[in-house]
């Protein structure tokens, strides 16, 4: 357990100092390109990547999984096999250079086929330099932007070949490899090349530069979408475009104009052309297989560029790849279902961009019994979820309406899920809601609003809909002032990592609404050995023996037998490690013996803790449930975040469920534990400083 805390606290140290951003990237499982490399061309030999090696389980679990006739004579082959002059890059990296194989990954390579519209944003994924050339030892890196932090991903050439031709991404001229390798990388770090079968386009779009999605429905689109189009294309946005299938038939069905449905293009350009004596709005598409183009109006050889400027005419045409294709704007809103957008963040645009979003990343994560409370719909848990606060402070510069409004986008997108896909898991259904916060919180930073809140107030806001998908965002208007956004899973106790990013396009504040970590042991009675009544004398010296101390045993055999008698009380006996807890929390001489009166200061202690116990055991099932244990810890003088609620209920509830003895554990270890470093933090600075034994000690014997 302490490793975990350990490694949790020291990542965010780092993160504090710069580790993740794009110009300090993780290096994933540990490898470093740069020594890797080294390594190999001292000892004149190819890499071989032990972490994600040329073996069946790379290619997948079920239709590509091993002994599968698809992956039937599978070898694998580094490009200096496959042709005798292997390039990494030629010309620059164009569109034709992505070529689909037999993955359904066209989603990952319509965001590709967008990415080498922006040469800048492509050489944030594909770094500089590398060759089959110059330093050439079987070894490539790439970065993606993986849940907040941006991560460099080593792999070996070694890519999966089935009767000669790769099976894969591959170029049209079959000698370039920078995309066969690019979808090898984000293959390893999602677990396999099956992990990437199915998926939306954004999902692509945002991990090759961080951005943030929306998505809208063309069949409802805002009127002023070109518009919406247009700026986005001037940002160096990445747009993708599909065509929704109604069956499992329909899938990658052509239709009669060439259109292919399920299947994810790339919005290329959008022009306006003089046209028979009237503008016409016409916008470019790419597939990314290379083929199969449209053949509707606008199509490459169609009449209706007869009738326009024949130097428009050539302009437009000679700037086609091939399966890249021009139609009107008006049949595109007839024949396409959805358009996503990825807009970028500052750092991912130039500095003269005129574009700038202030955004705001958060990491959290839900678990049962602590955070995972489940959507609206379940009030008793819906308060334990994680919340943050927006506090949005100035208005838009060109109001929508005459109401003063601040235009923010909140984007929950939960972690990993690709990677669980072979343990039979997909996603969970996610999505926010937003409440204002009330007059008598504003500006205060550090409260958890309880379930109370939320019975009497009604959200604001919320996403559209609970949807499983990677991430659900929304594009919103609310005047200013404080907020609060509480992101949930549908169900309760569904457990996820997740980053919650906030991105307004004025100056915002946001933190996350967490209670501090604070102890308030009120007023301890002061008690003497003059004050303990003879009954309680007599108890004790029946019980202690002959040298009227209780041992560690002894105070179990009692405790035990008290506990047996409160028939309320679900419990399976306190532990020995328990009563050392207790032992060593009242235990003033060293003796790991209770003498009467610290025995007398132990009991009151219990009987109050049985007396919280019982009162915040809601439907007397004599056990308490995780949320109840949080409510009844704050009775008890405690305040503690979601972090370390977290671990207390991994440390001491079963199943989400605490019984009396745990309690009683869980109590006894946050008072001895808050009282040591009360100690030694004389001064009150929040801050103490010890070496390593003094560290040893509180840690083993506390």
């Amino acid at each position: 357990m302490f490793g975990g805390v350990s490694g949790r606290i020291q990542k965010d140290r780092q993160r504090a100092g710069g580790l993740g951003s794009f110009q300090q990237a993780v290096r994933y499982l540990n490898q470093d390109f740069q020594v890797l490399q080294e390594d190999c061309l001292q000892n004149g030999c190819l890499f071989q990547d032990p972490m994600f090696p040329a073996e069946p389980a790379a290619l997948g679990f079920k239709e590509l999984g091993p002994f599968t006739a698809k992956t039937r004579g599978v070898e694998w082959k580094r490009p200096t096999e496959l042709t005798e002059d292997p390039q990494f890059i030629v010309g620059g990296a164009t569109r034709t250079d992505i070529c689909q194989g037999v993955l359904g990954d066209c989603w990952l390579l319509a965001a590709i086929g967008s990415l080498t519209l922006n040469e800048r944003l492509l050489h944030r994924v594909v770094p500089h330099g590398q060759s089959f050339n110059h330093q050439y030892a079987g070894i490539f890196h790439f970065q993606f932007w993986q849940f907040g932090e941006w991560v460099d991903v080593v792999i070996d050439d070694r890519l999966p070949v089935k009767d000669g031709e790769l099976m894969f991404v591959h170029s049209a001229e079959g000698s370039e490899f920078w995309s066969a390798l690019l979808e090898k990388a984000y293959a390893k770090l999602n677990g396999s090349y099956e992990a990437l079968s199915g998926g939306s386009t954004t999902e692509g779009f945002e991990d090759f530069t961080g951005g943030v999605a929306e998505m809208y429905e063309l069949k409802k689109a805002p009127r002023d979408l070109h518009r919406i189009i247009t700026k986005a294309l001037d940002r160096g946005s990445l747009l993708g475009c599909s065509i929704d299938i109604t069956s499992a038939f329909d899938m990658e069905a052509v239709t009669f104009k060439k259109l292919v449905k399920g299947h994810a293009y790339s919005v290329t350009a959008l022009r306006q052309v003089e046209y028979r004596g009237r503008q016409e709005r016409l916008i470019r598409i790419r597939n990314p297989w290379g083929q199969v183009e449209w053949t509707g109006a606008w199509s490459d050889s169609s009449s209706e560029w007869n009738s326009i400027d024949s130097a428009e005419k050539d302009e437009l045409l000679c700037k086609m790849e091939d399966g890249e294709f021009w139609m009107s704007f008006q049949d595109f809103l007839r024949q396409f279902s959805r358009l996503e957008i990825c807009n970028l963040t500052p750092d991912a645009l130039s500095q003269d961009s005129s574009s700038f979003w202030t955004t705001v990343t958060f990491e959290g994560g839900w678990r049962r019994g602590s955070t995972a409370g489940g959507c609206r719909n379940h009030p008793n848990t819906f308060w334990i979820n994680p919340q943050y606060k927006i506090s949005l402070l100035e208005e838009d510069d060109d109001p929508e309406d005459d109401e003063a409004a601040c235009s923010f986008l909140v984007a929950l997108m939960q972690k990993d899920r690709r990677r669980y896909r072979r343990h039979g898991q997909d996603m969970h259904t996610i999505g926010f809601a937003i409440y204002e916060i009330p007059e008598e919180y504003r500006g205060c930073p550090s409260v958890h609003m309880k379930k109370d809140f939320f019975l009497r107030h009604s959200s604001c806001a919320r996403s559209e809909t609970f949807i499983n998908l990677r991430e659900v965002s929304a594009r919103l208007r609310l005047p200013p002032g404080e907020y609060l956004v509480v992101p949930s899973t549908f169900e309760p106790s569904k457990e996820a990592d997740f980053v919650l990013r906030v991105f307004t396009e004025k100056q915002s504040e946001t933190e996350e609404m967490d209670d501090d970590v604070e102890v308030n042991f009120g007023e301890e009675e002061e008690i003497s050995e003059s004050d303990i009544d003879d009954s309680f004398r007599s108890m004790f010296a029946q019980l202690s023996g002959d040298d009227m101390e209780v041992s560690v045993r002894e105070l179990r055999t009692i405790l035990n037998r008290v506990v047996s008698k409160h028939r309320d009380l679900q419990t399976d006996g306190f532990s020995m490690e328990s009563c050392r807890a207790m032992v060593g929390l009242m235990d003033k001489d060293g003796s790991a013996r209770l003498g009467l009166l610290e025995f007398q200061i132990l009991w009151n202690k219990i009987r109050k803790w049985l007396g919280i116990f019982r009162e915040f055991d809601l439907d007397k099932s004599g056990c308490m449930s995780s949320y109840e244990m949080r409510l009844a810890l704050e009775n008890g003088g405690f305040k503690l975040n979601n972090k370390l609620y977290q671990m207390l209920v991994a440390r001491y509830a079963d199943n989400e469920i605490i019984d009396f003895d745990n309690f009683t554990c869980c109590l006894v270890k946050l008072e001895a534990m808050f009282k040591a470093f009360q100690e030694l933090d004389r001064d009150g600075t929040g801050t103490v400083e010890m070496n390593i034994t003094e560290w040893l000690y509180m840690t083993m014997c506390g």
